[in-house]
């Protein structure tokens, strides 16, 4: 999964060179790019490096996994989910650089070969934006980026035909090959008797280490000696086909097709249909994708197994649920992908394989508004790859209707799973097919304005919707009709239409009620909720309480929950209630922390710093508005709503400002700021927790230049002054200036003084 490292590449052999090389070059420079044919081992080798390179980078060492991205257009928010950053209003690639400022982060970006552009491009920005930042990069080729050092990977080394081979120490092939084989033949072990067999199989494949796995599975059913007749067999008849391909691209690409032949049929057919997935599957994927011909959905499980069992496919950690899932080394992905041209039928795997996920995108949205929303929204992250590719298929098909109700259906996953740009993305590709009224056109038009509403894009919102009422109008369908009353009350909202909102909801909700439509009204309640009370209407309250108990009768969805019990927190605040106020404030807290929704965590804090105030305590309202503004700069979605960002001013900032004096509310503010984003939340939750790593200059969201100037202006000096002493432009130095205040959610230069005292106590 991006941004883990993960455990089935841990198991490793060798390399004690390269690891060095590898920790050498990263010392000194920022980007390293290992390069090599596939199959010789660049990603285990980066992943290892990465493991043993953890202490060095305090800030994290992350992985993102680029094999299974076809859309270049996609890299910075697949490196962001990487670092664990939702998908949110700002451009992921400015977001990115604004993230990792000086922290001393190794981000481990795998498999670039196919977006070689893209990646340049990013890595480029975002080690000029930087300091601390190192990537390690794997790639078939350069990447051809200002300051790339490049480590070539080698075959394992292996004796020569006229050496001797003097035990294993020295030949990391022969170490690796026998590591396999007693893992498939216990009892196994290199021995002076079988140490010149060993050597000639790992000759014969050239000592490449994917070659030398595929080799040693057999070992379960043939002894040394079978196994190196046949390979020697077998690569010389296949060499004499193929004598234009480089000698160690023809001992893989050998061994991958004599372990292939030596497969049964039907695990051949499972290999080659298998190959359309991206970025893995589960048991329910592979027996609907495989099943056919002479192939039964039944028997599908004895074939992963013995694919598993031949190294074709891995078992892979869960990340939902209890469902095994599988994946496919890209090389063996790429063969298979190329006997199904051959043998097979690539299109109707394809169609299997969008068919599922199109079927699985339906059954989210049934299901969002359960106990297992949780559960479907990790699903479908674990899918993300699958889904982009069933997205991509529908879009070449002549009826955009099964686009269309895919990308609609999938709304949900785009907002509360942390992909809004994404989606929106997705969204505007699908509306662009010319289909005419349809109910499935209808759903995606209100994906589209959701969308947009989240991410404040105004540009063709209002034509989207003059399409939707057009829709709704022609089909005369009462559930289209009451969801654009949804739409269009939740719109107005946010574009600062509170009154009209409450008009649209409310006229949703009876209608909701009447029809017995749950789903509906508890995405109705919360917005209703709010919209009364920015009004200051006392039934705010009450619409509170019933999206709560709603969301109670449907499991508690962790989503719609968070939102029910933030806004019901807030009508309690305003009566005075501030013990359940808070309360329910922190329970929003822990709905939203397991999905890092960072913009719904900064809302509840500053809804604190209101408790807070209200009950006089004002050193802890300022820290909390100062974690809120940590918040938000992580959240990449700007500052809290117009409406209540006038509440906070008025109810938390101003009066505690008022009772604790300016210096001391911008200390408490700054010591607030400068937390991590996971002390700010324990703090809000009055918890201790241990820190994931350790405390560091590096948690300073600033540039080294940014830190260098934030310093001045805690001493006093004017931009003028500033400019002066560092040598550069008096509008230079109040550029730095405003990207400072921006980045630490500040107003003012004090704000910064006290932030640097804060940080230097």
């Amino acid at each position: 999964m991006a941004g883990t490292l993960p455990s089935e590449l841990t198991s490793f052999v060798g390399r004690r060179q390269e690891l060095a090389d590898i920790r050498r070059l990263l010392s000194a420079a920022r980007l390293v790019t290992l390069t090599g044919l596939g199959g010789v081992g660049k990603t285990r080798l980066a992943v290892r490096a990465a493991v043993g390179l953890k202490r060095a980078f305090p800030d994290g060492v992350h992985l993102a996994e680029l094999a299974d991205l076809d859309d270049p257009a996609l890299l910075p928010q697949t490196v962001a989910t990487a670092l664990g950053l939702r998908d949110e209003a700002v451009e992921p690639a400015d977001r990115l650089a604004q993230f990792l400022g000086d922290r001393q982060v190794l981000l481990v970006l795998d498999n670039c070969e196919h977006l070689t552009d893209a990646c340049a491009t990013l890595i480029g920005k975002l080690l000029a934006a930087t300091s601390g930042l190192r990537i390690l990069a794997t790639s078939r080729q350069r990447l051809s980026v200002e300051g790339e050092h490049l480590l070539p990977v080698e075959p394992l080394s292996l004796p020569d035909r006229s050496g001797t081979t003097e035990g294993t120490s020295g030949w990391d092939a022969m170490a690796l090959f026998a590591d396999r084989a007693a893992a498939v033949s216990p009892g196994f072990a290199l021995t002076a008797e079988n140490e010149a067999l060993i050597a000639m199989i790992c000759r014969h494949v050239e000592g490449l280490p994917l070659a030398i796995e595929l080799a040693a599975v057999w070992l379960r059913t043939l002894s040394l000696t079978e196994l190196n007749d046949r390979l020697a067999d077998r690569f010389a008849l296949l060499s004499e086909a193929s004598r234009t391909a480089p000698p160690r691209q023809q001992g893989l690409e050998a061994l991958v097709d004599w372990s292939y032949r030596l497969c049964l049929p039907a695990e051949q057919r499972a290999w080659e249909r298998l190959s359309v997935f991206r970025g893995g599957f589960d048991l329910p994927a592979a027996e609907f994708v495989c099943a056919g011909d002479e192939i039964g959905g039944d028997s599908v499980l004895g074939l992963l197994a013995g694919l598993v069992d031949k190294s074709v496919l891995v078992r892979v950690r869960e990340t939902y649920g209890h469902n095994a899932r599988y994946r496919m080394l890209e090389t063996l992905a790429e063969f298979g992908a190329a006997r199904l041209a051959e043998n097979g039928d690539p299109a109707g795997s394809t169609r299997r394989h969008r068919d599922f996920y199109r079927e699985l995108a339906r059954r989210f949205t049934e299901e969002k508004i359960t106990s297992r929303q949780q559960e479907w929204i990790s699903r479908m992250q674990s899918e993300h790859a699958n889904l982009r590719a069933a997205l991509e298929s529908w879009l070449e098909e002549p009826d955009p209707r099964p686009a269309l109700e895919m990308a609609g259906n999938l709304s949900t996953f785009w907002i509360a799973g942390g992909h809004l740009l994404e989606g929106s993305r997705w969204l505007d590709r699908v509306l662009q097919l010319d289909g005419g009224p349809s109910r499935e056109r209808a759903r995606a038009l209100h994906a589209s304005l959701l969308t947009c509403t989240w991410l404040g894009v105004r540009r063709g919102f209002a034509g989207r919707l003059r399409e939707y009422r057009s829709i709704a109008a022609e089909l005369d369908d009462p559930v289209i009709s009451v969801e654009l009353l949804v739409c269009e009350g939740v719109s107005r909202y946010f574009l600062g239409d509170p009154r009209r909102a409450c008009e649209l909801l409310e006229e949703a909700h009876e209608v909701c009620r009447a029809a017995g439509h749950d789903g509906l009204a508890l995405q109705i309640l919360p917005y209703l909720a709010l919209a009364r009370f920015v009004l200051s209407e006392p039934n705010a309250e009450e619409a509170g309480e019933q999206a709560v108990d709603l969301c109670a009768a449907h499991g508690n969805p962790p989503w719609y929950t968070a939102l029910a019990v933030w806004v019901l927190g807030l009508a309690l605040w305003r009566r005075g209630d501030l013990q359940r106020a808070e309360r329910l404030q922190r329970d929003a807290i822990r709905l939203r922390e397991p999905a890092g929704d960072h913009s719904g965590i900064a809302l509840s804090l500053e809804s604190l710093a209101w408790c807070a105030a209200s009950d006089r305590r004002f050193n802890r309202a300022a820290r909390l508005l100062g974690a809120a503004a940590t918040a938000w700069r992580l959240s990449g979605a700007g500052r809290i709503e117009p409406a209540l960002q006038q509440v906070s001013q008025t109810h938390a900032a101003l009066p505690a400002r008022e009772a604790l004096g300016r210096q001391v509310f911008e200390q408490e503010y700054a010591r607030g700021a400068s937390m991590t984003f996971d002390k700010a939340v324990a703090f809000a939750l009055d918890e201790r927790r241990m820190s994931a790593a350790p405390a560091s200059p590096s948690r300073n969201p600033l540039t080294a230049r940014e830190s260098e100037i934030a310093a001045l202006v805690a001493k006093g000096l004017s931009n003028r002054q500033i400019a002066g002493q560092l040598v550069i432009s008096q509008r230079t130095a109040e550029t730095h200036v405003e990207h400072i205040l921006a980045k630490l959610g500040f107003t003012s230069r004090s704000q910064i003084a006290a932030w640097i005292t804060a940080n230097e106590a």
